[in-house]
Formats: C-alpha cells, structure tokens, sequence
C-alpha cells in the first residue's frame, strides 16, 4: 500500500492569486495516487477574499486559514492537521512551483528506501523565464550552512545534470519541497515558529539531524521554482535576526569562541553595509530582538528542547559548514575577493579544533 502523504502549501498575500493555478494544475497531474495524498492549504494573513479564492479554486484540497503571516506556524498548522489526518509522510512545497508528474512518487520513494533518512529534499530546479522546461537550470541540491549562520543553495544557476542513487545532503534542505516522516516531525517537535519565516527550514534540518537522522536528496523528484531573489531581499529583517537565531540557538560555547573574531568583523561589515544600502532600520530592529528578556527566555527554552533530542554532537554538524558564501546572486568584489578567502583559511584553521 502507498503512504499516506500530506501536501502543505502556504498562501500569503497574492501568492494564490499569482500562483495556484500553475501549482494546482502540476499537483492534479501526479502519477501517485491520489486517494493516497491530502493536499493543505494554510491561508496566512487571511482574509475573507483569499479564503473564498482558495476554495473556489482549489476545492479538493482543505484550507486552513491563520492571521499573522507566520511561516513556520503555518507549517506547523498544516503537518499537525495531515498527522491528525493519518498521512505518514508530510510534504512541504513552495506555491510559486510547478511539480514534475512523477515529483511525489519519487520523492516517497526516497524515503521508502532509505529507512535512516529522515526527510528528503527534492531536485529544484530555476523555472525558465521562457517556460522551456528542458532549458532549466538547477536552483538547489541541497543547501549549504557558513559558520556565521548564512545559508545559502548549492549548485546554483548550474546546468542540469543526472545525480545517482540518494546523495546525503550535509547542510539542510530547502523548504521549497521536501517530505519528512511524521514521526521525525514529531519527535522533533516541528518548526521553532520563533523563526517566523526565513532559516525555518534550517532549523528543521539541524533538529533532524542531531536526532540522528540523515538527509538526503531525491534526484528524480523535479520542482521547477518561479524564484525571485528580490522577494528574500525585503524580508531582511527576518534574515538577519533568524541567522543569529541560529547561532544562539544551536551553537555550543565552544563554537562561539572560535567563530567570535569573525562573527564580530561580519557585524561591522554588515552594519556599514546596512548603512549604505538603506536597510540599517532593519538591521538595528533585528538586534534588539536580543536584548528583550522575552526572546532570551525563548532561547533558552529552545537550547534545552535541542539538548533533550540530540543523539549526535553539534560538532559532526559543525564540520560540514563552509568558510564561504557562495551565491551567484550576490556578486560583492569584497565578498568574493577578500572576506571569502580570510572566511575560508579562518575556518579551514579553526575547524581543527572543533
């Protein structure tokens, strides 16, 4: 018998409005059964305008509506329902997607034959500006962590190519697609929704991780992402605060010492680049974040909550982070010429003594 699977898509704003058809239409093509599959739309930031579209548009799939545009919440909202439902496997997917026909069935499969993976990202490809499919270029095979908590995708804007078997991703999946084990899910404890949006999906992969199960890439589950890097871009908030979420979350005192000279020269750098390009409101907004009493204490709480499920060292992890930032979309002579390569000899130095 097929799993069971829950499909969560989240809707913000005029994602639907721009997106669904495309997505719905791709979902409804699948080659997995459907009586196997559930399909979840969380409407964030609802109204009742974007809760008539939805179910106006999509009337097979169940909407759940949610106020403050949380991410992770919403996340949280639709896995908890598909587990309520029975679905064994729960599948996150971008809306602004659309999805192969054989995009579920390889990516169960992915987990059906690696019984130690606990969630499997799928192959993510960049959505061509002219809608020639063959013509697509690779968006992620998995992303990679820098030691300052930057993250970023691997193999980015790279021809595609063909990937044997289940390569194991050793930095976190995307959130874009991919499907974890309820029970992982839940022994995890699900999104930190502190994260809000922006590093969710690292923070979900790092808690996988250290319960001791690996991640791994599905090559034949194909995604083809309508990917707009300015959309990040005025989220910067949330990048920066959740980035040093991150670190303050996960990171054990050993690591901070060691990355500490850089992680403060990165701050600088940052401030003065802040103030250059307009956004050192956000920047300023997202450090006094931690001088709140109410955001150490959940710090604190979710440090304890790490603890409590490791079952493998912050350092196995550690060792796979990258001493540098490797994003096409961030073209910086400094970055590329100076503060990448003293990153990198940095790290390659200091991860000796992990």
């Amino acid at each position: 018998m097929p799993k069971t699977v829950g499909i969560v898509l989240v809707n913000y704003q005029d994602y639907a409005a721009r997106f669904l058809a495309a997505c719905r239409d791709s979902l409804r093509a699948q080659s997995y059964p459907a009586a196997s599959s559930k399909i979840y739309i969380i409407d964030n930031a609802a109204t009742a305008e974007s809760a008539e579209f939805l179910r106006a548009n999509y009337p097979e799939a169940l909407i759940l509506s949610r106020l403050d545009g949380n991410y992770a919440a919403a996340n949280n909202l639709g896995f908890r329902q598909a587990i309520a439902d029975g679905c064994e496997y729960l599948v996150t997917l971008n809306m602004d997607t659309e999805v192969a026909p054989d995009w579920l069935v390889e990516l169960v499969r992915a987990l059906d034959e690696n019984p130690t993976a606990g969630l499997a990202q799928s192959k993510i490809m960049l959505y061509p500006k002219d809608g020639d499919k063959s013509q697509a270029r690779l968006n992620s095979l998995g992303n990679l962590i820098h030691f300052l908590g930057f993250g970023f995708t691997s193999a980015y804007g790279e021809a595609d190519r063909e990937i044997a078997g289940y390569p194991e991703i050793k930095g976190y999946a995307s959130g874009c697609s991919f499907a974890v084990r309820a029970d992982v899910y839940q022994q995890v404890g699900g999104y930190e929704e502190e994260f809000y949006m922006y590093h969710d999906d690292l923070e979900l992969s790092l808690k996988i991780r250290l319960a001791g199960y690996r991640i791994i890439l599905a090559p034949r589950s194909v995604v083809y992402h309508k990917y707009e890097f300015g959309r990040s871009t005025r989220m910067l908030y949330h990048m920066e605060r959740n980035r040093q979420l991150m670190m303050f979350i996960f990171f054990p005192l050993r690591l901070w010492l060691l990355v500490a000279l850089p992680a403060l020269a990165m701050e600088l750098a940052l401030l003065l680049y802040a103030a250059l390009g307009g956004w050192l409101p956000a920047k300023l907004r997202a450090y006094g974040y931690f001088f709140r009493a109410a955001s150490r204490a959940k710090i604190k709480s979710a440090r304890r909550r790490v603890r409590q499920l490791s079952v493998a060292p912050f350092s196995g992890l550690a060792a796979d982070f990258r001493g540098r930032i490797e994003f096409q979309e961030i073209a910086n002579p400094i970055l590329k010429y100076l503060a990448n390569p003293l990153m990198n000899l940095y790290w390659a130095l200091a991860k000796k003594l992990i």
